[in-house]
């Protein structure tokens, strides 16, 4: 679907310096509540998928039926957006390339990860390209959780983008101009990027690409109600 790749909010990454997070690292999508953190991050499940590419949703919030719903409805919503119709190849791409676990009730950890992974690639020949994490509690986490992600990563020859709630009270910021809850993390994130609202509309900024920091001049601009990247 090439009319909505050119509005993925993926596009902020054409100008970076390797264009893609690429096999092996994280990324990190960073936001207030209620600003459009899951949205977002379907959105960028739809770039990999549109593109052939197999994805994993793993949710620590909701069940797998209700992640399903959110595809469908922002898929009709992108589908009104772009003033297409309806086609089955695109729901044949979505449940062929596409598959959600949810880990409720704070049942995530490492080895279950990996554990339902192998399984995916054993029983159903399943091997994601991109991994998407929602719900992660950054704040409790810990650093072994982020760099047994890293590791895993490496390990499935994946690229994983995960997101993180920041919250107005807390404006710490380390010296690289990374925000909480990323700034004690930042080196293990290949791509950060924040999710801002202003009085215009929603501005999704790069904060770090792969080797570089404080990207002022890669920014773009979102609707609000798609979350789809202006022109």
């Amino acid at each position: 679907m090439k009319d909505f790749i050119s509005v993925s909010p993926l596009k902020i990454l054409e100008k970076s310096s390797h264009g893609q997070l690429g096999p092996g690292n994280l990324g990190v999508l960073v936001a207030r509540a209620g600003v459009g953190k899951t949205a977002c991050l379907i959105h960028i499940a739809f770039d990999k998928i549109f593109r052939k590419e197999k994805l994993v949703h793993i949710s620590l919030e909701e069940g797998p039926e209700k992640v399903a719903s959110y595809y469908n409805v922002i898929y009709s919503d992108l589908l009104k957006a772009l003033c297409m119709d309806d086609d089955d190849e695109y729901r044949f791409f979505m449940e062929r390339n596409r598959m959600i676990l949810a880990y409720l009730n704070q049942s995530f950890d490492l080895a279950r990860l990996e554990a339902s992974l192998k399984n995916l690639a054993e029983r159903l020949e399943f091997r994601p390209d991109t991994l998407i994490i929602d719900g992660l509690d950054f704040e409790n986490a810990g650093r072994a959780v982020f760099e047994g992600l890293k590791k895993a990563a490496g390990e499935f020859e994946a690229e994983i983008w995960l997101s993180a709630l920041s919250h107005r009270h807390i404006s710490e910021v380390n010296e690289k101009g990374i925000p909480y809850p990323c700034h004690e993390l930042d080196d293990l994130f290949s791509i950060i990027v924040q999710l801002q609202p202003e009085r215009s509309g929603i501005l999704l900024r790069l904060l770090k690409d792969h080797d570089r920091y404080q990207i002022p001049e890669n920014s773009i601009a979102l609707d609000p109600n798609t979350f789809l990247a202006l022109a």
